[in-house]
């Protein structure tokens, strides 16, 4: 279900996405379970290395991106997956199977959609990988809510005043991808081209694709 919010930014509350050196407490005790694991056998380290090496730089966001660019170049393909977004990302071999219920919602001129989990920190893994450390910080998670625009503020995004923002609650049956909107200047650009612009805060709904010509 969606909700529909439009709060003027309140500056007594700051949102801090920044990564910073130091861990979170939440990294803190991951890092101490995988510790016990790994001392008492249960998991082998090279294994764990693996798998996040795979969400870190295989999965996420490389194969939502990929979801992203088709649906830019292949309308069939944007009709089908804003209809049923897990069904349309499973005729995709290339593209790892998503989960039972994924959602893809379009960003427009009159509408930007971001995407929150209220109770804890579903996220869609299979396209966009490792789930950032503030998309589970309790700050945004509230403040999505209460204030979308301040938030988009705090991440640098800027909206026109008319521009209708929805909030998105992901459930453990229902995750969402956001689809962005095509940068201008991408005319004839191929399927990989416009992949590399598209950002995994962008497929949130706290960011912008790339511009062309940007760094990378």
């Amino acid at each position: 279900m969606a909700q529909d919010h439009d709060h003027p930014h309140d500056d007594d509350h700051h949102h801090d996405h920044e990564h910073g050196s130091e861990l979170s407490e939440m990294q803190i005790r991951v890092r101490a379970l995988e510790s016990i694991l790994t001392e008492k056998g249960y998991v082998e380290p090279a294994a764990l290395d693996a798998i996040i090496e795979a969400y870190e730089t295989k999965i996420g966001p490389h194969n939502g991106a990929r979801v992203v660019a088709k649906a830019w170049t292949d309308p069939a393909f944007r009709q089908a997956l804003l209809k049923d977004a897990t069904k349309a990302i499973g005729t995709l071999g290339h593209v790892s199977r998503v989960g039972d219920h994924l959602v893809a919602v379009e960003n427009t001129a009159e509408r930007h959609n971001m995407v929150v989990c209220t109770l804890c920190s579903c996220y869609p893994w299979e396209m966009l990988g490792l789930p950032p450390v503030w998309y589970k910080a309790a700050p945004y998670r509230s403040r999505a809510v209460k204030d979308p625009r301040g938030v988009l503020a705090d991440f640098g995004v800027t909206l026109p005043s008319d521009t209708e923002i929805r909030v998105w609650d992901s459930t453990a049956e229902t995750r969402f991808l956001v689809l962005p909107m095509r940068p201008n200047g991408t005319e004839g650009w191929s399927e990989q081209q416009l992949a590399e612009l598209v950002t995994r805060d962008s497929m949130i709904g706290t960011g912008f694709p790339k511009a062309p010509g940007s760094p990378s």
